[in-house]
């Protein structure tokens, strides 16, 4: 494990690098870290009112740049304190209570989000049976048990329902669910508290002494040695133990940039499987159970229109439906298929309109976790061409800019090299049938389908 005095070792190493000498001597190298505040804040000591106010003003973001790189986050925020706020905070620190990182992390599961409630249809059935099997008897078949596929397609949902069948039927277990930012804080938390090596211990205490731990949207684990070292340790230890581990993320542990060979070994040794995009029938069965259950009366031909028209998740799927109940109550009467109709393409020419070509750089860079300036800059890696030749094609197509435009878009490149990446992209798409699954997973979250 790496200690804090060796993370803010690294910290100031690579800002040795882009301040200069006497910039770094002057300011960076008077300042030191505190701890921890309750917002999740990084708390600074600058030696005087002067050198927080210089820090705050001129070197806080090289800072923010650099401790991210480190600690593998981009939520990375600081607060900067001269030496008689530091005392006051360090009086308050000592004063409060030492809250565990138990009560910290505490998630309850959704009482909405039940086996009961989550309708199976192909795309879905194994594994929704998988995760039946593993909430009955946790740790005996199917662990860990790794769920992936797009945002909306109901992974969260199972791993509440997993938590909430547990609680009912087997209170007695351990059972502790958290997203993989919520972990990757709380081992953060754990690294910057004042009472170091009594809070890992607590840590470790929680994580490694479960029956049953979920883990959601492990791929943001994709960043940090450090944090990756510690996940592996964690569920190794209780898959050794026979505890069950179930793990949700957006894409196959191969497809995960940065991941460790050991991690991707680990999550393979149990079951890896993908929640698809639900078929008409099933998108139907999902709206009139929704119907019903919201008591919208919303007639079977527009639910059908609705299903045809979205087919991307389900949470999108139900977004609709709130959105034609609403167009109800406004008309005052039960709304016709006509008035869904010149409502749906409305929006959509509305959502074009609003198109740029940061916004479909962004749901991009979401798509496949890596940064903007990534993306935008020199880096020439097959995990930030690919993206990159992918969001050069769909500007392109949506927005039919200039060549020479989009060049100075993605950091002055040659319009040749633009025609190249738009061009690529095309051919794939004739003959790729993933490409195609790809980009309109894109055009699906930009909504221009």
């Amino acid at each position: 494990m790496q200690e804090f005095d060796t993370i803010w070792q690294e910290v100031l190493e690579k800002l040795k690098l882009i301040v200069s000498s006497v910039t770094y001597t002057l300011w960076i190298e008077t300042i030191k870290p505190v701890a921890i505040d309750e917002n999740g804040n990084f708390v600074i000591s600058a030696p005087s009112s002067l050198a927080k106010t210089q820090i705050l003003r001129n070197f806080l973001d090289k800072i923010t740049e650099c401790t991210s790189e480190v600690v593998g986050q981009d939520n990375v925020n600081f607060v900067v304190l001269d030496q008689n706020e530091e005392a006051e905070f360090v009086k308050k620190l000592a004063k409060a209570e030492q809250v565990s990182v138990e009560k910290e992390e505490k998630s309850p599961f959704d009482p909405a989000f039940t086996f009961d409630n989550f309708v199976v249809g192909k795309s879905n059935q194994f594994v929704y049976t998988a995760a039946q099997a593993v909430a009955q008897t946790p740790g005996s078949s199917f662990n860990p048990l790794f769920i992936y596929g797009n945002s909306g397609l109901g992974k969260t949902h199972l791993l509440h329902a997993i938590g909430n069948y547990v609680k009912q039927y087997s209170p007695e277990l351990k059972i502790r669910y958290v997203t993989c930012e919520q972990f990757t804080n709380a081992y953060i938390s754990s690294l910057l508290s004042p009472a170091k090596n009594k809070s890992i211990m607590e840590f470790r205490d929680i994580y490694r002494n479960l029956d049953i731990l979920m883990v959601d949207d492990i791929q943001f684990l994709s960043k940090g040695k450090e944090i990756q070292e510690e996940f592996f340790h964690t569920i190794n230890e209780l898959a050794s133990a026979g505890k069950q581990i179930v793990i949700s993320s957006d894409r196959h542990p191969n497809e995960i940039s940065k991941l460790e060979d050991r991690l991707r070994t680990r999550f393979v040794s149990g079951l890896i499987h993908d929640i698809a995009k639900p078929d008409l029938e099933t998108r139907v069965a999902i709206l009139r159970k929704k119907n019903q259950l919201e008591k919208y009366y919303i007639s079977d031909e527009v639910i059908y229109y609705i299903a045809e028209q979205v087919d991307s998740n389900v949470r999108e799927l139900i977004g609709k439906l709130h959105g034609v109940y609403l167009l109800q109550k406004i008309k005052g009467k039960k709304i016709s298929i006509e008035d869904v109709q010149e409502n749906f393409a409305s929006q959509k020419e509305d959502m074009k309109n609003d198109l740029t070509p940061e916004k479909i750089i962004s749901v991009v860079c979401d798509y496949f976790n890596i940064s903007y300036d990534d993306i935008t800059g020199k880096k020439k890696n097959k995990e930030v061409v690919e993206p990159r030749m992918i969001a050069i094609y769909l500007i392109d197509d949506l927005l039919s800019l200039p060549l020479k435009n989009i060049g100075g878009i993605f950091g002055g490149r040659d319009h040749t090299t633009i025609m190249h990446s738009r061009d690529k992209i095309t051919s794939d798409l004739k003959v790729n049938k993933k490409a195609q699954t790809l980009i309109n997973e894109i055009k699906s979250t930009l909504s221009v389908n």
